[in-house]
């Protein structure tokens, strides 16, 4: 079982995405004074009274928008609603009951489910002003006056919702669930292939670039063990990004690279490795997350017997910076190789948090110092003293020596693809840092 869901619902721009980051106590969802931004389903965790619940903001819904994207914030909306246990609707005081107001109460009231309304920006302290008392129209039981940017009436909202919340029952996700970033430029497919993983209409797939402005999360069990997938907003050239919503979207998409445990960098089979490709990348590479390289769409690529050999050999130049990571060809449209995705993410991630014994690493040093002697300069030699490993996600080890200034890039390269092919760490970087002894205590 799993925490009930309360989800935040209403037409664009009444204060939704407000009210959302004022319950959970952080700034999670994208608060901008421009309808339409809140695009996906956005999940966190909400506490109160010590009542756990998982809160849903939503994007706005319009009734009778025949808008490309209006239009599917509505089937997200609806999507939450046959999921929430309780349903807040969020209306405008400063705007009065509206006739989309009493479309969307109509279809909050067909959908059986509890509804809590709210009305929000009532920002002055005290009994309410006259106005309020015309959302009883609403046929929706007694209206909870809230100040979502000041807090006010909050608490009461929030009592209101633990009347109508089932018994929880936490499910606890545990340790060996795998968190998956899926990163990329705009408009190359992250979205289509959450929902192929999903088997249901998870996130909005458009042809419109960014369509996705907000990092949302998809829990899946299968076979291959517990896995969340985080599908977030496309990354884009900075010069190209025009407005505040498009910076807070990219700093989103960074912040889902920094909590995840793998990283699905996704290209365009059809528009191949780009700079913003390796932008991307290179992301995830510095903050040390297993990699994995997805190339979407290659069903719409014509083939011969040598055409993923060649493409293979021109992602591996294009990606010479991250020699470590795998490719696996996909397409979210057919499903090609969806399965073999997954694999791919739990070795990777097995590989990200692998820890060797120090003996053994000693003996990879040993063996590697043997065979290539290390640097020396002006008569002095490096020296390799020992190496351990100091921690995981990346693997990183610390080698102690004589000279840092001996230890160049390329012998660390060099002793680093030893550890590698050793211990086949495939899909993750490694951190080999340097720590120089006492020169006057080496002899």
């Amino acid at each position: 079982m799993s925490l009930p869901i309360v989800a935040i619902v209403g037409r664009p721009n009444v204060g939704k995405s407000t009210l959302f980051n004022k319950l959970i106590g952080q700034k999670l969802s994208i608060v901008e004074d421009t309808p339409g931004v809140t695009r996906d389903r956005i999940y966190s965790k909400c506490e109160w009274l010590g009542h756990e619940f998982m809160l849903v903001d939503t994007g706005g819904i319009e009734p009778d928008s025949d808008d490309v994207i209006l239009s599917q914030m509505r089937r997200q909306a609806e999507l939450a609603i046959t999921k929430a246990d309780v349903i807040i609707l969020v209306a405008d005081m400063r705007g009065g009951v509206t006739a989309n107001d009493l479309d969307v109460a109509a279809m909050l009231q067909k959908s059986g489910k509890p509804v809590v309304l709210c009305v929000n920006k009532c920002d002055s302290i005290g009994e309410p002003p006259v106005e309020f008392y015309e959302f009883y129209n609403l046929g929706l039981g007694e209206p909870v006056a809230v100040s979502s940017v000041h807090g006010h009436g909050t608490g009461d909202l929030l009592d209101e919702v633990l009347k109508y919340l089932p018994e929880e029952s936490e499910e606890d996700y545990g340790e060996d669930t795998i968190k998956v970033a899926v990163i990329g430029k705009p408009n190359v497919g992250k979205s289509s292939i959450i929902n192929r993983i999903c088997g249901e209409e998870r996130v909005i797939v458009s042809d419109i670039a960014g369509t996705t402005r907000d990092a949302t999360d998809t829990f899946i069990e299968n076979e291959e063990g517990r896995f969340v997938f985080i599908d977030t907003a496309g990354i884009r050239r900075k010069s190209k990004i025009l407005d505040s919503i498009e910076k807070y979207s990219v700093l989103r998409s960074y912040m889902a690279v920094d909590r995840a445990d793998v990283a699905v960098i996704v290209i365009d089979a059809a528009i191949g490795f780009t700079e913003q490709d390796s932008k991307v990348a290179g992301y995830a590479h510095e903050k040390g997350k297993g990699c994995i390289v997805a190339v979407n769409k290659w069903d719409a690529i014509e083939k011969n017997t040598n055409t993923m050999g060649e493409f293979r050999k021109k992602l591996a130049d294009d990606f010479s910076f991250m020699s470590y990571v795998p490719f696996v060809f996909i397409s979210a449209k057919t499903g090609l190789r969806i399965n073999k995705l997954f694999e791919m993410i739990k070795y990777v991630a097995q590989q990200n948090s692998i820890r060797i014994p120090t003996g053994r690493l000693n003996d990879v040093l040993a063996y590697a110092t043997s065979r290539v002697q290390p640097p020396s300069d002006k008569g002095r030699r490096l020296k390799i003293y020992y190496m351990t490993q100091a921690s995981t996600k990346p693997p990183t080890f610390v080698a102690f020596v004589n000279r840092a200034d001996l230890f160049h890039f390329s012998y660390q390269r060099y002793i680093e693809n030893q550890i590698r092919e050793t211990f086949a760490l495939d899909g993750t970087p490694i951190v080999i840092k340097v720590r120089e002894r006492d020169r006057n205590d080496v002899k």
